[in-house]
């Protein structure tokens, strides 16, 4: 997202488990240097079962015990993030109604200010949806990339250790199961997390992340599936994607952010990070952030994006990012924005099948 999609989110606050023999879980935004994204509805309508992806090598760790209740053992999530995402039920109905179907997933953001916020995870569940929270380590969008107090070695040495277990304590006594996204999009250049920005030097984001999921291993937590998302290649394909990442045994779930910006294949959009990320992990996918940019070939972007879905099973889900540009969004990403957009999503989305969200039933702590 870009700050001022950022500043728009921030500013109003914001499955059946997996077969345990699967215990190791398989896996496989923007165009113009920066990211671009910042109850009524039918039931969700089922194709036949799709292809099954083969598990992964012998040396993958498992997952960890959340996260095999979060990862659909069947289906996928169709997740939204808008303005008022989770809070606001009536634009979850409003999306749900456009779409046919409602969103089996919910994707809202909380800077390093922001405590953890209960209503936001209980608001998702009563939904009928999961929580998926873009944990960002930054303090102000006004600020930019340059705020040293955030600095990855400031993460790192222990400053913010006070901040960091608070929250970890409350999400431990709240116990329900949420996807944390951390740090995305730490391959740009457009965080004060990124290795190019902000002081900070190669190696240190992953020092970094290891020591926020250290604080929340060590608190007990065990209601937190942790996500891994950078951007698209797109604009930053110098960027190696393997030195920032954290390792299996700290993530639970990759991620991408990427939008279409001219394309009319998804492949376009997703594949090459996909193939990169491939060579060094297995773990699931879940696109954290998408659209498509207004124009012709909008519908025909949509389109394609549901046929290349459903041949890449061990991509579990998406969110859309379902804003324009007087929502914050830096273009008008929504699949609504024209009846043929709309039309192009629904029948994509009808021809996908969707995952039974879990209840949001506490996991006692460790």
């Amino acid at each position: 997202m870009s700050t001022c999609d950022r500043a728009a989110a921030v500013s109003r606050r914001a499955f059946p488990a997996v077969l345990l023999a699967l215990s190791a879980v398989l896996a496989g935004c923007s165009g113009a240097g920066a990211p671009e994204g910042a109850a009524g509805g039918a039931a969700a309508r089922v194709s036949p079962p799709e292809q099954s992806a083969s598990p992964p090598g012998p040396t993958a760790p498992a997952v960890s015990q959340v996260a095999q209740r979060l990862i659909p053992a069947r289906g996928r999530y169709f997740g939204i993030s808008t303005l008022e995402t989770p809070w606001s039920p009536q634009e979850t109905d409003m999306v749900a109604q456009r779409a046919g179907v409602r969103p089996n997933l919910l994707e809202y953001f909380a800077k390093w200010n922001e405590g953890y916020r209960r209503d936001a995870v209980d608001a998702a569940y009563q939904q009928g949806a999961v929580p998926l929270l873009t944990w960002e380590p930054w303090g102000s969008v006004a600020a930019g990339t340059e705020q040293p107090q955030y600095a990855l070695a400031e993460i790192s040495n222990g400053r913010h250790d006070a901040y960091i277990r608070r929250f970890a304590q409350d999400v431990k006594a709240h116990g329900r199961p949420v996807i944390v996204r951390f740090a995305h999009e730490m391959n740009g250049t457009w965080f004060p997390w990124a290795e190019r920005r902000n002081g900070n030097s190669a190696g240190e984001y992953v020092e970094a992340w290891r020591h926020v999921h250290d604080i929340f291993t060590e608190a007990g937590v065990r209601n937190v599936a942790w996500q891994w998302s950078p951007n698209i290649l797109r604009t930053v394909e110098k960027v190696r994607l393997q030195p920032l990442y954290p390792g299996d045994e700290y993530v639970d779930i990759i991620g991408l952010s990427g939008y279409s910006k001219h394309e009319v294949r998804a492949a376009d959009v997703f594949e090459p990070a996909l193939e990169e990320m491939q060579a060094f992990t297995r773990r699931p996918v879940l696109i954290a952030e998408t659209g498509a940019r207004p124009g012709d070939d909008k519908a025909l972007w949509i389109a394609d994006f549901f046929t290349w879905l459903r041949g890449r099973p061990d991509v579990i889900g998406f969110v859309w990012f379902e804003r324009s540009v007087e929502q914050g969004g830096k273009h008008d990403w929504r699949f609504a924005e024209t009846p043929e957009t709309q039309n192009a999503f629904r029948e994509g989305l009808a021809g996908l099948e969707l995952a039974d969200a879990p209840g949001g039933e506490p996991i006692p702590p460790g």
